[in-house]
């Protein structure tokens, strides 16, 4: 009889049969041939910190979590990495022996590595960015800019109090831009990010006028149901480089599975794949 113990980690959300977290790691498992299994759990949030503090003891190693609980999350760790603290919710967690939580924050370091892979000669000092939306992902994009060296960053949301709300938190590097004007500052702009969920299936379109978009400017989009948005699509056409959000998920996944399984995978052409199935 064998004493080893099977790493287990997952990833909690309400819902969360739509993720596609549990094909990425199980193909990271199995490219690797280690032991450990990953799973989806359904928790809503009345149950989450009940769940929280039973996982460490049934032998889970760590977990991602996902809207709804990003927040909540933060608020329950025991312990919290700098990022996510500035970013204000968690993605992803540690379980120690004692059953003790660390949370962190991943999806700016997601972000950034998507963003250098799909635009290599994209230079943060080269100018502004444009980033549409006010909500968890763009706290994430925003604290993930600044420490690149983006000189200034123009915010646009549709309820601009909540873009307000993040200047102050992220400091004068940043300029609100009210939202039926965003489209006369994206010729400004070097890099434009769509943090909202406009343009996913299901959602209503992105409907920001972008005959501004200059050739050899970078748009990247964090939706990736549909993987080229419609935003992408009159990018290419403008001549821009285009990014699509898949990369994000897939790079911020990779700190988690190193920490909890002992190995950094790679996030190749397999990947992508294994992730789309």
């Amino acid at each position: 009889m064998t004493t080893h113990s099977i790493p287990l980690a997952g990833v909690i959300g309400h819902p969360i049969a739509h993720s596609r977290s549990p094909k990425l790691h199980g193909h990271w498992l199995k490219s690797y041939a280690l032991d450990g299994h990953y799973v989806p759990m359904d928790v809503a949030p009345a149950d989450l910190e009940t769940v929280l503090r039973t996982l460490p003891k049934a032998g889970f190693v760590g977990a991602n979590v996902t809207v709804p609980h990003k927040e909540a999350a933060l608020r329950l760790a025991d312990q919290v990495s700098d990022r996510a603290s500035v970013i204000g919710a968690a993605n992803t967690l540690m379980f120690h022996e004692d059953g003790s939580i660390l949370a962190d924050n991943t999806d700016g370091y997601g972000f950034m590595a998507n963003l250098r892979d799909g635009a290599p000669d994209w230079n943060p000092q080269d100018g502004p960015a444009v980033v549409f939306g006010a909500g968890g992902a763009a706290r994430a994009v925003l604290q993930a800019l600044a420490q690149a060296g983006v000189p200034e960053i123009l915010l646009t949301n549709r309820t601009r109090a909540r873009a307000d709300h993040l200047k102050e938190e992220f400091g004068q590097r940043i300029t609100v831009i009210d939202w039926v004007q965003a489209g006369n500052v994206i010729e400004q702009a070097e890099l434009v990010v769509n943090t909202t969920s406009l343009g996913m299936q299901g959602q209503p379109e992105l409907r920001v006028p972008l005959d501004g978009l200059q050739p050899g400017a970078v748009v990247t989009d964090l939706v990736y149901a549909p993987l080229q948005t419609q935003l992408l699509k009159q990018a290419e056409e403008a001549g821009c480089t285009t990014v699509d959000g898949l990369g994000m998920l897939l790079h911020q996944a990779v700190p988690g599975f190193e920490c909890w399984f002992g190995v950094r995978p790679e996030v190749d052409a397999e990947t992508r794949a294994a992730a789309l199935a």
